[in-house]
């Protein structure tokens, strides 16, 4: 049953809630789900306050008329702020009305100037249509004829735009438009840029890593053009719950800003739950499948009719989720759909449809990746149910919160999978919830990403020769670009001007490597598009042979056009799903800072450059409901080249000789304390799965045990082309890394290495645990009579690093 804090009531939301914390009485053959940790989160009341004294009257009528007769004690802060032209923040949690917070002043600076306007960029397009509405609903409630408010994005048809760009007072898009259709083009929207009063940074959070690089640079390139315009606008920004959203909100626009972070909203009472799979084989450590634990946790609410949104950490999981769920409680074929899937890719009108659904309740259950994370208006779910943990404190935060958004009493459930993280946190609840969420990175000034856009700059505007853009000199930038041939200055006192035909802008992409998508292709019948990807994806989800998944439909592709990024597919009526098997190859280019103790014993650390080539190599058929490998095939698809920084660790001969165990078991225990070590690195650095990888450049070992032995490198890299920060704070936490990677490791209740620590044995060998731990010991220098303890230890009772 769930512990002391186990809710007393008949209600629906309290029933499936002891069905998940106990075995069902009435069902003895139940599993016994092992539940954590439940925290109670009380209601709280409203904390109000009243209008400022220079919100114009009219605004304050239009909102008493939509039932809003006094502010939040935050919307007050922030539109005070606003109104005396400050930058401003606002960080509280989801349903908070923050969206009052940064309305209202552009509203206010409209009704008394007509010629005022405002852009709003929200990371997402279904944000801007949500935000389009609730917009046109406060212009209607203003009774003020002539107030344009408009979305501009890829989906504007080209015959509007023309219109949006002279009647609209509130330009509604996002960064990758503005980007590449508004700032390229700044003469046709002068009259935006000439009046610019308010910038509008909706879900600041979300820019962060490579996305929140490139935003840092196109609001560079905005502030540039308003400069040459004559307008200085006011940055006004919302986040959900971060550790740093001032500095943040300040190092995206380079300007001071104003922090409200003391939340007036209202909150229904929460229970959150941490519930981690059984363990069904002590001897492996494997655990039951976190996917299958997260359909019957769903199912327990689906059962008595809650309405339920389920996140998933990859399109795979959310389709096989959304299959599973269709299988338990779809009805009819063709009838309505009552569970619905819904990630990237999805084409713009099934996503509505989606979105609608759970609005009016005719959608009961949606399975989603990140996408639905954001705050989109999905109405009021009961319950919000994790599979797996989303790898961050604001991100676990923030899914929760889409439950129970406006009122009453939701839940929360996180299932955890055997990935040592998420052991970590399911064993640790208080680090979760007594801990500080992280700190969203970025890094503008990453050369990479800085060179494209200041290609972009000198395209919209001339570089005068006394201009500067981020941190590098700029001008050293655009010589070198002279000599490629594509800007150009008469002399050393003339401003550098765009002079090749190319159009920079289409060749950047803010959210991933390569501009490219890949576009799926149905061919069953009629030829239609029924989705993208992009293209760092394309190779591992849109290989030949693959498996293709749209809500629970199966597609088979048949044909990968590399060169045209084109998929096409044949639906397919089979048991199993694939998964794809990549090789990566890390090489060493240049380093920036190195270690090297004279003892031999100990660990080179090195930070620098690295080449990394990955290829997908091969595929695995997966069966459904058993997880059983039902097949495999071999695959020959292009390299995949990038440039990026790395913190590796070089484990020397000396210690690998000494190593008492054949040169595979070696081998094996490298692999595991480099699996180990990632997943601790993603811990350290508060950083997504996806932003790290990992790769172990071997050499040659002898044939048995004694047998001469090679230096062995354990590269953790950033994953994107030029690198975004994570390696060098990684060189610096080198000695915490390897003393927390061997806590994880020696203090984990498995006998041989399990998925929660050096991996399942079937991806290493039976002594992968025992030779990481001996590696660990030498390279932290441990004495034999602790290395006994440790051994000894890692047998007994559990206590997570």
């Amino acid at each position: 049953m769930l512990p002391a804090t186990r809710i007393h009531s008949d209600g629906a939301l309290d029933a499936a809630l002891d069905r998940i914390g106990g075995r069902d009485v009435d069902r003895p053959d139940t599993p016994d789900l092992h539940v954590t940790a439940v925290r109670r989160l009380p209601a709280v009341a409203a904390q109000l306050a009243p209008f400022p004294e220079a919100l114009d009257p009219r605004l304050k009528a239009a909102l008493v008329s939509r039932g809003v007769e006094q502010l939040y004690t935050h919307q007050a802060e922030a539109i005070e702020h606003a109104l005396a032209g400050r930058h401003t923040v606002v960080i509280t949690p989801t349903a908070s009305g923050k969206t009052l917070c940064y309305n209202a002043p552009v509203l206010n600076a409209i009704l008394q100037d007509p010629s005022s306007r405002a852009l709003y960029l929200f990371p997402t397009k279904a944000l801007a249509q949500d935000q389009l509405a609730e917009l046109q609903a406060m212009c209607e409630a203003l009774e003020t004829q002539g107030i344009g408010v408009f979305t501009y994005d890829g989906d504007t048809p080209q015959d509007a735009r023309r219109t949006i760009r002279s009647r609209a007072h509130l330009v509604l898009s996002n960064p990758d438009m503005v980007h590449s259709g508004i700032l390229p083009h700044h003469p046709r929207w002068a009259k935006l840029f000439e009046n610019l009063r308010y910038v509008i940074v909706d879900e600041l959070h979300a820019y962060r890593g490579v996305f929140g690089s490139h935003l840092c640079n196109v609001l560079r390139r905005l502030r540039r053009i308003c400069r040459h315009y004559g307008s200085n606008p006011v940055f006004l920004c919302s986040s959900a719950t971060i550790a740093n959203p001032r500095e943040l909100a300040e190092r995206l626009t380079e300007q001071p800003f104003e922090l409200v972070d003391r939340n007036g909203a209202p909150r229904g009472e929460k229970f959150f739950v941490f519930v981690n799979p059984p363990v069904v084989n002590h001897q492996l450590g494997i655990r039951r499948s976190y996917l299958a634990e997260t359909r019957r946790v769903a199912s327990e609410f689906l059962k008595r009719n809650l309405q339920v949104i389920v996140f998933a950490q990859s399109r795979l999981s959310t389709e096989i989720l959304t299959t599973y769920l269709k299988d338990d409680f779809e009805g009819i074929p063709g009838g309505p759909e009552k569970i619905r899937g819904y990630r990237g890719g999805y084409l713009p009108l099934r996503r509505r449809e989606i979105e609608k659904g759970l609005r009016d309740g005719a959608v009961r259950a949606v399975v989603s990746t990140n996408a639905l994370e954001l705050g989109i208006d999905i109405g009021a779910l009961d319950v919000s149910v994790m599979a797996g943990y989303p790898g961050t404190i604001a991100s676990t935060w923030q899914r929760a919160g889409r439950a129970g958004r406006r009122s009453g009493r939701s839940a929360a459930v996180m299932v955890a999978s055997s990935a040592p993280l998420d052991q970590f946190v399911v064993r640790n609840p208080s680090y979760f919830f007594d801990a500080s969420p992280e700190r969203a990175l970025i890094d503008p000034d990453n050369l990479h990403i800085l060179v494209d856009h200041i290609k972009c700059a000198t395209f919209e505007l001339p570089f005068a020769s006394t201009e500067t853009f981020g941190r590098p000199n700029v001008q050293e930038i655009l010589a070198i670009l002279s000599e490629q041939g594509l800007v150009h200055r008469a002399d050393e006192a003339s401003p550098w001007t765009w002079t090749n035909e190319s159009y920079p802008a289409d060749a950047v992409s803010l959210r991933s490597v390569s501009s490219d998508n890949f576009v799926i292709v149905d061919i069953t019948q009629e030829t239609r598009v029924i989705g993208e990807t992009d293209f760092t994806s394309g190779p591992g989800t849109l290989h030949p042979k693959a498996i293709y998944i749209v809500e629970g439909t199966l597609y088979q592709v048949e044909k990968l056009d590399f060169e045209g990024r084109k998929a096409f597919v044949r639906a397919i009526d089979c048991d199993y799903y694939t998964t794809a098997i990549t090789y990566t190859k890390v090489t060493p280019i240049d380093t920036f800072a190195e270690d090297r103790s004279a003892h031999s014993a100990a660990p080179h650390r090195t930070h620098g450059e690295v080449h990394v080539v990955s290829r997908v190599v091969g595929f695995k058929k997966i069966k459904f409901y058993t997880n059983e490998n039902v097949g495999s095939g071999e695959l020959d698809l292009p390299e995949q080249q990038m440039h990026t920084t790395a913190y590796w660790l070089t484990i020397p001969a000396s210690v690998m000789g000494v190593l008492p165990y054949a040169s595979d078991d070696r081998r094996d225990g490298v692999v595991g304390l480099g699996f180990a070590l990632k997943q601790v690195a993603q811990l350290l650095l508060m950083c997504d799965g996806h932003d790290i990888g990992i790769s172990i450049d071997s050499g040659e070992t002898g044939g048995g045990q004694g047998a001469a032995a090679s230096p062995q490198k354990i590269f953790v890299y950033d994953n994107y082309p030029g690198g975004i920060g994570f390696s060098a704070p990684l060189y610096g936490l080198h000695r915490e890394l390897l003393t927390s990677t061997h806590k994880l490791i020696a203090e984990c209740p498995c006998e041989n290495g399990c998925p929660g620590c050096v991996g399942p044995i079937g991806n290493t060998g039976p002594l992968a645990k025992v030779a990481a731990l001996r590696i660990l010991d030498l390279l932290l220098d441990v004495s034999p009579a602790e290395i006994g303890a440790t051994i000894a230890s890692s047998n007994e009772e559990v206590v997570p690093f």
